[in-house]
């Protein structure tokens, strides 16, 4: 069942050893009581009021080993009138093979927690390891803060190899912050971010000297930069001054390693890279520049400091250099059970689906359909016992779709705004053609859960396999 909601989105139904903390982390383990409250706060030296998981923006690291349960129970303690005061939350990437419930979606598979009321989210990740992230899946609310990173450590990871160091400290979040609370967001077309955030701190234009996040490094070592784009929004293109960096993961799925000097990364994609710390003693501008208008690097904005042991205690005076190795997508190939299932042609899929998007008086429209959300979730709309997907509400925005099929989509580029990041729920796809890319990839294509939709006259195919029951929702990653 593909159900859309693309102004926002689309969803599916298919029938069918420790981990490194610090003692002074703000880090949970998988079993763990999630507050989700308001408070006042100014990561970019304006003051506002937020909404947080735990209190903190970026709410704490949820990590696990690979295999563990996880048992989240997340309370609303959430008070401010002029903000939403219900929520929902969503583990971005984790597949909930089997717990559909759980997947902590509005309207889709859930109702919103009510204030002083709670949820428990209970699930396994089975076999996932990697960079996830977890955020409020109802409205815009994540917009107000409501984003954190969960990692998931393999004790195992065939690419370990290739770096010393992978904990808390390697944990890189890009955030768009605004100075409005989300429920004027959904009102005033136009607004646009007023900062980048990396981890959790940034800087405004013409705003104070407020502090900039510091990752520390020591010469001679390699390290795992887990980094999550948690955006309300903007795209950011990442980079650090004077280093190369070696892609190994892509939401959530490891990649044969990939040389770049810099990376675009859309509103819920994630990466893992590494970093070897070879240059002189010193501080290097970490850069996050995101698509929002008007946002630069002047005055430290859209920056952090990657810092050596033994440099001083002052703001980088690098340069940024021309990009030469920037990422294409269709350069990378995934590491491990390499291949798009089903016949490795074009259009010759189980189920081949086709979902275009225009707009009608500032509406967005899927294949001519706008989304209506429904006043009961579609997941218990099947538990009482509706039969028939026509019945299922939203009308024209649920396709069903049959279990254990390939079905591969083609999204045609929308025209405005791009380009446009894609998320599937309850599954993980190979991108058989990236946007921009003229061939087709069956032998070997990245497999994500994010992918972009690309620019005027591009189109983006992927395929996946219908082996998770449930009702999946299919969306743009944005407000």
């Amino acid at each position: 069942m593909l159900w859309f909601h693309l102004a926002h989105a689309a969803s599916i139904v298919s029938r069918s050893n420790s981990y490194p903390l610090s003692s002074s982390s703000n880090t949970l383990g998988p079993k763990a009581n999630l507050t989700i409250s308001n408070k006042v706060i100014s990561p970019d030296g304006f003051a506002r009021s937020a909404t947080l998981a735990g209190g903190t923006f970026p709410g704490p690291i949820i990590a696990a080993r690979k295999g563990e349960h996880f048992s989240i129970n997340v309370v609303n303690k959430l008070t401010d009138g002029d903000m939403l005061k219900s929520t929902s939350m969503h583990w971005h990437g984790i597949r909930q093979n089997g717990t559909n419930y759980a997947d902590g979606v509005s309207f889709v598979t859930q109702c919103p927690i009510a204030q002083n009321h709670s949820f428990l989210y209970s699930f396994e990740a089975q076999n996932q390891a990697g960079t996830f992230f977890y955020h409020s899946h109802y409205a815009n609310q994540q917009c107000d803060g409501l984003r954190g990173a969960l990692i998931i450590y393999d004790p195992e990871d065939p690419l370990s190899y290739l770096y010393d160091v992978d904990d808390e400290t390697t944990v890189i979040t890009l955030a768009d912050w605004y100075h409005v609370a989300a429920p004027v967001l959904s009102h005033i077309i136009g607004t646009n971010a007023n900062s980048t955030l990396i981890n959790g701190l940034g800087r405004y234009r013409e705003g104070p000297q407020s502090d900039l996040a510091v990752v520390s490094v020591e010469c001679g070592k390699r390290y795992r930069l887990r980094l999550v784009a948690m955006s309300c929004d903007s795209n950011f293109v990442f980079s650090i001054d004077n280093h190369n960096l070696t892609v190994i993961e892509a939401d959530g799925e490891l990649t044969q390693p990939l040389l770049v000097d810099s990376l675009q990364m859309l509103a819920g994609q994630r990466y893992s890279v590494v970093l070897v710390a070879n240059q002189p003693v010193d501080n290097y501008w970490i850069r996050a520049l995101p698509s929002t208008p008007g946002l630069n690097f002047d005055n430290g904005q859209s920056s952090a400091i990657l810092r050596y042991n033994g440099a001083p205690i002052a703001e980088p005076t690098t340069n940024q250099t021309n990009s030469t190795i920037p990422l294409l997508e269709s350069n990378l190939h995934v590491f491990i059970n390499p291949g798009a299932p089903g016949i490795p042609e074009y259009g010759k899929a189980d189920i081949n689906l086709r979902m275009d998007v225009n707009i009608t008086r500032g509406i967005f429209l899927v294949n001519g359909v706008a989304y209506q959300p429904p006043t009961v979730p579609v997941l218990l709309q099947i538990l009482s016992g509706e039969q028939h997907a026509t019945n299922l509400l939203p009308t024209g925005s649920v396709y069903v779709l049959e279990a254990n099929k390939v079905v591969e989509l083609t999204m045609p580029a929308v025209v405005i705004g791009g380009p446009h990041p894609i998320h599937l729920h309850g599954h993980h796809f190979d991108v058989v053609q990236s946007a921009g890319n003229s061939s087709f990839n069956y032998v070997d294509p990245v497999r994500r859960d994010v992918v972009s939709s690309g620019y005027e006259n591009q189109q983006t195919v992927i395929r996946w396999v219908t082996d998770n029951s449930g009702p999946w929702l299919l969306h743009w990653q944005a407000l």
